[in-house]
């Protein structure tokens, strides 16, 4: 950088300056610790398993009752909803910095988006160099337009949220269509066939293309095995195997699902902080509320979609012209619920420690992310232990438990001695243009 990086004092307010931890919302900070912990259920089989069998369970880890029954379990309550946390989260977090510096009178358009670039930076190294299940580099491409929707009304928010939300689905009814009638080019060809006349190039076409969309959502044993020699080898053939993994995930699948998935949840999210929902203001029995009603409807909708997939073998035309709707809608729903519940716990009395626990982990949700991805891919990658798809899905549960109980005892340790995580401290240094005192 161009200018002299100097560490700021604790008391000046000339310039901009972070959110300093005394400001910060404990219950949002509680809500960011349970998110990041929840998200690592559904990474950690991305993390330690061939790249198709994160969806499909048939693909890879096991296809006995206590492996299906594993990844119904995580299909039901952590799919897509500790992600939809996580967003609102990101949402809101823009809402609670435009507040503190309009009431400071400092300027932050400025700030924001030189926030938001090197997000998008960490976000490319992290998918390309480290794993390629990156969010953040998502999250900062949504950012680059969430900033336009800071002054629009809770009403206008939710209104914005949910057109984002069905344009999305709009996506997935479409390709299923599109799926639905892709798959008979089979039958058309052979009925041609046996009619003694010529396929048309169209079905041709279209027979290929179903023949790779199977491929990707049911690889060969063949295919799987080469991915799983790749990942135990060195960081050569690890480094291009990632990179076509994470360029797949940065363009197609961002702009036809991750854009407008996020992007609707951070609307919410923004929403929810104006209504003082994240700040655990409401009363208890508005958290109940929330709780019975997205359980007591995106439970049985999840559960559904998740036995409806099973029972047909995780058919990828099945998926996208059905099998994936419950859960779309419903892992909002279920969302809310944890929400619910995690705030009813923010406003009882119970377990301080745990809630200390979960606010540092909420407060380091940076680091923690990050080292969910590098302490994995130093276990299950070749140029670490190379254990890469040794394990059963459900014994990957035990690394699961394994880094919860790891990253809620070192966070508030970290913290008792140091004012930030070491990611949040050098995003924050870079965004400010200014060392940050880094000493509690």
């Amino acid at each position: 950088m161009d200018e002299e990086i100097k560490t700021t004092e604790p008391t000046e307010i000339e310039h901009p300056a972070p959110i300093a931890p005394e400001e910060r919302i404990s219950s949002m900070d509680i809500l960011r610790g349970v998110a990041v912990l929840g998200i690592l259920a559904m990474n950690i089989y991305a993390l330690g398993l061939p790249a198709a069998a994160y969806n499909n369970p048939f693909v890879y880890g096991g296809t006995d009752r206590l492996n299906l029954g594993t990844w119904l379990f995580t299909y039901v309550f952590f799919n897509q909803k500790f992600m939809s946390i996580f967003s609102m989260l990101f949402g809101a977090g823009l809402m609670v910095m435009y507040q503190r510096f309009q009431e400071k009178g400092q300027p932050f358009k400025k700030i924001y988006y030189r926030r938001i670039r090197w997000l998008i930076l960490f976000g490319f190294i992290h998918a390309f160099f480290i794993w390629y299940g990156d969010i953040l580099f998502l999250y900062g491409i949504c950012g680059l337009l969430l900033f336009f929707f800071r002054k629009f009304s809770v009403k206008t928010l939710i209104l914005d949220a949910g057109l984002a939300l069905l344009f999305g689905l709009l996506i997935l009814v479409g390709a299923g269509a599109f799926f639905n009638y892709a798959a008979g080019a089979e039958e058309r060809i052979e009925e041609a066939r046996l009619a003694g006349e010529e396929a048309s190039e169209t079905d041709i076409e279209l027979q290929k293309m179903m023949d790779e969309q199977k491929s990707a959502i049911r690889p060969s044993a063949e295919k799987i095995q080469r991915q799983i020699e790749n990942y135990r080898n060195g960081f050569g053939r690890i480094m291009k195997t990632r990179a076509q993994h994470a360029a797949v995930l940065n363009t197609t699948s961002l702009l036809f699902f991750g854009l407008w998935r996020a992007g609707s949840m951070m609307l919410l999210g923004m929403a929810l902080f104006k209504l003082g929902i994240f700040a655990a203001e409401r009363s208890r029995r508005f958290y109940l509320a929330m709780l019975i009603i997205g359980y007591g409807i995106g439970l049985p909708a999840a559960f559904y979609g998740g036995q409806q997939l099973l029972a047909h073998d995780y058919d990828f035309v099945y998926k996208f012209a059905g099998g994936k709707y419950y859960n779309y809608l419903g892992s909002v729903l279920v969302a809310l619920g944890h929400i619910g519940l995690v705030m009813l716990f923010c406003k009882s009395n119970l377990l301080p420690k745990l809630k200390n626990a979960l606010s540092s982990v909420g407060r380091m949700a940076l680091t923690n992310y990050l080292m969910h991805s590098i302490a994995f891919t130093l276990i299950f990658y070749g140029y670490g232990l190379g254990l890469f798809a040794r394990f059963e899905r459900f014994e990957l549960m035990f690394f699961l438990l394994g880094m919860w109980i790891v990253q809620l005892i070192v966070s508030p340790i970290w913290l008792r001695n140091f004012r930030f995580g070491p990611a949040e401290w050098l995003w924050r240094s870079l965004t400010y243009k200014q060392k940050q005192k880094m000493q509690a």
